[in-house]
This record gives C-alpha cells, structure tokens and sequence, in this order.
C-alpha cells in the first residue's frame, strides 16, 4: 500500500460518503490487519451547488475537486456517486490519473456472477442517459430500467429530496421494491442499486433475486487498488 493515496470525490451526497469512508477502511484492516487503514483523501463537494449547476453542466465542480486531490498528491480518483460517471472518461484524460469506474467494477461483478440481464434503478440520469448502458452493454449486460417517465421521475425526486438528505420514509421504500419487482417480472435476474444513496433504502434482504450494491462493489475495487 506503500505510495497509494486515493482521492474520493464525496458530498454527491455526503450521506453515501460515510459508507465509502467506512467500507474503504473496513476493507482495508480486513486485508492488511492490525492497525492497517486507508490513507485516503476527501474532497466533499456542495451537494446544492451540483444541483444548482446541474449534472449536465457540473463538470467543471467536478474537475476543480479532482485537481484538487491530484495537487495533494492522490496516485488514482474515485467518483462517489454513479451519475457523476457522466464525466469519468473526460476527468481521467484530462488529469492524467487512474479513475477507478464504478459501472466497470459492477460489470465486472455481474459478470463473473453470471447475470446479462439486470434491472437497473439509479438517478433519471443514469437511467436515461447512455454513459452507464452502453458501458454496461460493452460487458454483453441487457438493461432493464422502469419504462414510465413518472416513474423514473419519482425515483429522481426521492433520489434527491428524501435519500440525498438521509430522510428514509417506508412509503418510498416500498414503491421502490415494487418498481424492481416489476423489472424482475420483466425478465431481470438481478437488480443493481445504480445510486450511491439508494441502498440506505433497499438491500438484498427485500428481494429474493441478487442485489448488486455499486456502493460496496465500488469500495472493495478501491481497496484492491490500495491493497495490490
């Protein structure tokens, strides 16, 4: 681990944040042992100002984070949140560091598990905009997402205003399984939390078909890179 420094662009939004800072380190100790953690750095961004800009135009926020970890000496990057991998191919041409991909990491996992057609529920953005299909389809995955508008909508907005906030509301956790539900019904053979806050509403124990976290899957690529 010598040398390895890895700088986690959080506050996208801080609540999600935690985990990684916890899964990272737990990770970690459990590999290396003792008094053994990760020597990482955090730049937590103004999670208004990301909406403000919005996430079509928030690359520059993202960037001058990024920078920011680069001139404190971070060997790789990581992205905490699964939208903001809108810009992970433009940020890692133009700082020239490693950018550990959170979609990469959870095709790799879906893979090796022997899943092609997945239900994804994430942000309207990672459901409608093609970064995170297409990297998904070049791993030979089908993607499955809710079909109505207002259901990707409503995702959006709970996505935001109740889980970006840690407000979790038993209303919304179960119109959430039901709109999985249906994707698996549709012919999905497991379902990814495509949404960094997402799975401090859903986990593995309210399906009976795998559950992909890209929190966890994310962390633990992270401490491989750390650990190797």
């Amino acid at each position: 681990m010598k040398g390895k420094k890895i700088g986690l662009v959080g506050g996208i939004s801080w609540v999600s944040t935690l985990d990684y800072y916890r899964l990272i380190n737990e990770g970690v100790n459990s590999r290396l042992g003792g008094l053994h953690f990760a020597e990482l750095l955090i730049y937590s961004l103004n999670f208004a100002d990301v909406q403000a800009a919005t996430w079509e135009h928030a690359y520059n926020l993202l960037r001058d984070a990024c920078l920011s970890l680069k001139d404190a000496d971070a060997t790789a990057l990581a992205l905490c949140a699964n939208t903001a991998h809108l810009f992970a191919d433009q940020l890692e041409k133009e700082l020239e560091l490693p950018l550990i991909h959170i979609v990469t990491e959870t095709a790799k996992v879906l893979r090796r598990e022997g899943h092609t057609t997945i239900g994804l529920l994430g942000t309207k953005f990672t459901m409608e905009m093609p970064f995170y299909r297409e990297r998904l389809e070049a791993f030979g995955i089908t993607v499955l997402t809710p079909p109505a508008q207002e259901t990707r909508d409503y995702v959006q907005h709970t996505v935001k205003e109740e889980l970006g906030r840690g407000v979790i509301n038993p209303e919304t956790k179960a119109r959430y399984i039901s709109i999985a539900q249906a994707l698996v019904s549709s012919g999905a053979t497991a379902v990814v939390l495509g949404c960094t806050e997402i799975p401090l509403l859903i986990s593995q124990a309210d399906f009976s078909v795998p559950v992909f976290d890209t929190v966890q899957i994310h962390s633990a690529a992270i401490v491989d890179y750390l650990v190797a």
